[in-house]
C-alpha cells in the first residue's frame, strides 16, 4: 500500500493507487499527491503552480505585468486571466510605485527580535498580511476545484497565523457560493468580499456571512464595471454614500469598502461608517492607466488621519514590500496573485508556506530598518533623498 497526502486538509491516505477523493475533506485527486512529491519549499510550490497554470501564469520571479510575461502578451481577445486590464499599465504601476520606495538601513542600537503581531478589526494576527479576495481560480485550466481553492486559502492563512479574505465572481450565486461554503468549512474564520450586487442581494449574502460567524464583510466597489457579471444574470452597480450607509446599518459586522483610489471617496466611505478603507485598483484589472496603489496610500492616510483603518493591495510580492506599504500608511496589506499560485500549486500547504515566507522577510526588513514592532513602521524608515 502507498501513502498519499491531501494538500487541503493534510490528511494521510493509504491506497494502492492515487485516491479519487480525500476521505476527510473530499478534495479531489488534483489536490492529492504522493509523499515524495510533497513540497518543502516555496520554490517547489511555484514549480507545481507553473505546470498547472500553463498558458495562464508562468510564476515568474518578477510578477510585474510587462509584455514579456505570458499573462499580458497573450491577453488580446482572451479572458483576462491573471493579467491586467488593457495594456497592463495599472498592473505595472503597482509594482513600479513600490519599487520606487526606498528603505533606510539602520544598524545602530540595541539588538532586538522584531514583533510582527498586530490586531485587525479586533482579530489578533501574527503579522499584518492577509490573503486577498481573489475568485475564479477554478476556471484556470481546471487546475483546482473552486470551493477547494477557497478552503485552501482560508485554511492556509489560519495555519500561518493570519486570516484570509474570499471573493465573489460571475459563477458564484446566492445558492452556490464557494466563498461562503469555505467559510462554513472553517467555522467562519474568514472575511468574504462581495461584488457590488443589488442591495437586496448583498443583504442576503451579508446575512449568510453573519450566520456563519464571519469576522467582517466587504464590498468590492471597483467591481462595478464587471461586464461578465451582468452577462451571467448577476448585475453589479456603482454604490453611493446612502448605499454604503444602508449596508453598514444592516449588519453588526464591520464593513470593508474595497477598491478606493481617491482621497475624497475614502473620506465619504469613512463618514458612511465603513470600518476599513481598502486602497486597491483590483490588481490593475478593472481600469488601465491608474496610479500605483503605493502612490495613493499616503494621500489617503493624510486625508483620513491616524485613526482610520486602511489596507492596501497591488504589487506586493515580498516582506520588504509589506513594510513599505505599512510605512506609507497602511495598517495591513492583502496578497492576491501569489496566493492564487500557492493554492493552485499545493493547496493549504502552499498558502501556508508562502505566507510564512512573507512573514520571515518582513521580520528581516523590520530588523534592518530598526523597526521593533508594527506600530513603529512609519515614514521614518523611508528614504526621501
Amino acid at each position: 500500500m502507498n501513502k498519499w497526502y491531501c494538500s487541503v486538509c493534510h490528511e494521510t491516505l493509504t491506497s494502492e493507487n492515487k485516491p479519487e477523493e480525500c476521505e476527510t475533506c473530499h478534495a479531489d485527486s488534483r489536490m492529492i499527491m504522493d509523499f515524495e512529491s510533497v513540497p518543502a519549499t516555496l520554490e517547489q510550490v511555484r514549480d507545481m503552480a507553473r505546470k498547472k497554470l500553463k498558458g495562464i501564469c508562468a510564476a515568474y520571479p518578477r510578477c510585474d505585468g510587462n509584455f514579456d510575461k505570458i499573462c499580458q502578451k497573450e491577453a488580446y481577445g482572451k479572458p483576462i486571466g491573471l493579467g491586467g486590464a488593457g495594456q497592463g499599465h495599472s498592473f505595472k504601476a503597482n509594482v513600479e510605485s513600490l519599487a520606487d520606495v526606498k528603505l533606510n538601513t539602520s544598524v545602530l542600537g540595541d539588538h532586538f527580535e522584531p514583533d510582527t503581531s498586530c490586531s485587525f478589526l479586533g482579530i489578533d494576527l501574527d503579522f499584518p498580511v492577509m490573503a486577498s479576495s481573489t475568485a475564479g481560480a477554478g476556471k484556470y485550466n481546471d487546475a483546482i476545484d473552486e470551493t477547494m481553492f477557497c478552503i485552501s486559502v482560508l485554511r492556509g492563512s489560519k495555519e500561518a497565523g493570519t486570516i484570509g479574505l474570499r471573493g465573489d465572481t460571475w459563477f458564484y450565486t446566492l445558492e452556490d457560493h464557494p466563498s461562503l461554503k469555505a467559510m462554513e468549512d472553517i467555522n467562519g474564520y474568514g472575511i468574504p468580499i462581495f461584488k457590488p450586487r443589488a442591495q437586496d442581494v448583498l443583504k442576503k449574502l451579508i446575512e449568510k456571512a453573519e450566520n456563519l460567524g464571519c469576522k467582517a464583510v466587504g464590498i468590492d466597489l471597483d467591481g462595478c464595471g464587471s461586464t461578465i457579471m451582468a452577462r451571467y444574470g448577476q448585475p453589479v452597480f456603482k454604490k453611493n454614500v446612502k448605499d454604503i450607509e444602508e449596508l453598514v446599518n444592516f449588519s453588526s459586522l464591520p464593513l470593508i469598502t474595497k477598491g478606493i483610489m481617491i482621497p475624497d471617496e475614502a473620506q465619504k466611505c469613512s463618514d458612511a461608517g465603513a470600518a476599513v478603507i481598502s486602497i486597491s485598483n483590483h490588481g490593475g484589472r478593472v481600469l488601465d492607466s491608474t496610479p500605483g496603489v503605493a502612490e495613493m496610500v499616503p494621500l489617503i492616510r493624510k486625508k483620513l488621519g491616524d485613526s482610520a483603518v486602511i489596507t492596501a493591495d497591488g504589487g506586493i510580492r515580498t516582506g520588504y514590500d509589506v513594510l513599505k506599504m505599512l510605512a506609507l500608511g497602511a495598517n495591513a496589506v492583502f496578497l492576491g496573485r501569489d496566493i492564487i499560485r500557492a493554492a493552485v500549486g499545493s493547496g493549504a500547504l502552499g498558502v501556508k508556506l508562502h505566507l510564512e515566507h512573507i512573514r520571515n522577510t518582513l521580520k528581516k526588513a523590520m530588523f534592518m530598518t530598526g523597526t521593533k514592532n508594527i506600530e513603529m513602521a512609519d515614514s521614518r524608515i523611508i528614504f526621501n533623498g
